[in-house]
């Protein structure tokens, strides 16, 4: 393989000509000074620094696997180090790459390395869509620093990188971008020469629209920056307008604060709306959470909560579904998590609905707070212990098991509470069939039935 020749003349024609790449890539950051966010990542002497041989570490020492979500700088930061340690940079998506091309990179950076002394970056995206096979094609090339591999996941790579490789590997986790992250970059973008060099300003409202609509992804906010700007440009306007960027991005405003009312405010009526049973309802304000930049991650708690408090035992396949979109929320992001949390709100709103779990749980705390917890009845009492039997713990006790129908007439409850009533449920969906066992289970405790 030749030296990375069209990557040096992109890059020769992007410094004679910063217009001709996309605002993205011409706010690359050029060295790790540059990169907004990571802050935990950056800090003098961390492992990252010692990487592009900063503090007196050996320059690309490791190879390096990045873990994070989407539009966070994985790609950026494989760039910086290449640059910043004089290596070729060579990137590969292990969605359309295999064994071969791999094998064609590595034979590449043996060569550039022997005949102009030359190390190469190896880049790879998203390795976890790599086979066990595939990633043990990248060992001998990691073990022999043939290359310096930076390898990116949006999965968590415990699960998803093969144990040799992880072990040979520095494993960086990178944070969400923050709103003040992006803010820095997005003023960096305005102002610089290799940016749109003042060539219009960008007013608060129209800031926060743009915030909103990234949803913490650099690369979605200076692509949207770009086309609104060049809007406003061709209208001769000096700054890009909440209208322009609207128009541009073609999505409207949505009037949403996640740090004030209105997150609260969408927040119950989503909530509500599911209890109500009106799924319509409920779409519209998921939508409004996921257009408005919330944390899918709070979304999901949310259902989940949902899904115990009202719904309950009335459809016991409610909360495995909500903690199933949890879980696929936390593993996949924005914008296919859109797809699990609307799915899993559809299933809850049209769900029977109950309370019955919910207000058994309070009214039985209620009574503790209020002094009914008692002595646990002797027969429960622990008997694995010397001396037990002479205390009369355990004595009496009757294992329901040894009991024809498994229900064994004997008080549990403590004297306090012995009687008392707690869980009333519903006749509505699932829980109808609790309703009728409960009440002949409470006859069979009381010695009552057959």
């Amino acid at each position: 393989m030749e030296p990375d020749l069209f990557t040096a003349a992109a890059e020769e024609r992007q410094e004679k000509d910063p217009a001709s790449s996309p605002l993205a890539v011409r706010m690359r950051p050029r060295t790790l000074d540059e990169v907004v966010g990571q802050q935990h990542l950056l800090k003098p002497g961390s492992p990252l620094r010692r990487l592009v041989g900063e503090g007196g570490g050996p320059a690309g020492a490791s190879s390096v696997i990045l873990w994070g979500p989407p539009g966070i700088g994985k790609t950026t930061l494989a760039y910086v180090v290449s640059k910043a340690t004089d290596k070729r940079f060579v990137e590969l998506s292990a969605i359309t790459a295999g064994v071969k091309e791999v094998r064609a990179v590595i034979d590449g950076a043996r060569r550039a390395a022997g005949g102009y002394g030359k190390e190469t970056v190896l880049f790879l995206d998203e390795i976890h869509r790599f086979s066990k096979a595939q990633q043990d094609s990248l060992l001998p090339a990691v073990e022999n620093r043939w290359v310096t591999l930076i390898a990116a996941t949006t999965e968590n790579p415990y699960f998803s990188v093969i144990s040799p490789l992880l072990s040979r590997s520095l494993l960086l986790t990178l944070e969400p971008l923050t709103d003040d992250d992006l803010r820095a970059l997005l003023q960096r973008a305005l102002t610089e020469n290799r940016g749109l060099g003042g060539a219009v300003t960008l007013p608060e409202d129209a800031e926060a629209h743009l915030l909103r609509i990234a949803g913490g992804d650099a690369r979605r906010a200076l692509t949207a920056l770009e086309a609104a700007a060049g809007a406003a440009i061709d209208k001769g306007e000096p700054e890009i307008t909440l209208a322009t960027l609207e128009e541009t991005v073609d999505r409207a405003a949505v009037t949403y604060d996640r740090d004030g009312d209105q997150h609260y405010d969408v927040a119950s009526a989503l909530i509500k709306s599911i209890r109500g049973s009106d799924v319509d309802a409920a779409l519209h304000y998921l939508a409004r959470m996921i257009e408005a930049g919330e944390d899918p991650r709070f979304i999901a708690r949310r259902l989940m909560i949902s899904a115990s408090e009202d719904i309950g035992l009335a459809d016991p396949h409610a909360l495995p579904i909500a903690v199933a979109a949890a879980q696929a929320v936390a593993m996949i992001g924005f914008p296919e998590a859109a797809l699990t949390l609307s799915h899993a709100t559809i299933a809850l709103a049209l769900a029977p609905k109950s309370n019955a779990a919910t207000t058994a749980i309070f009214a039985a705390q209620a009574d503790v707070r209020n002094g009914l917890a008692g002595a646990v009845p002797p027969h429960l009492r622990d008997g694995h212990y010397k001396g037990a039997a002479k205390l009369g713990h355990a004595q009496g006790y009757v294992y329901p098991h040894d009991v024809p129908g498994g229900i064994a007439a004997q008080q549990y409850a403590p004297d306090t509470v012995h009687g008392k009533r707690y869980y009333e449920p519903t006749r509505y969906g699932a829980e109808a069939r609790y309703a009728d066992v409960v009440e002949k289970v409470r006859e069979r405790l009381k010695g009552e039935g057959g």
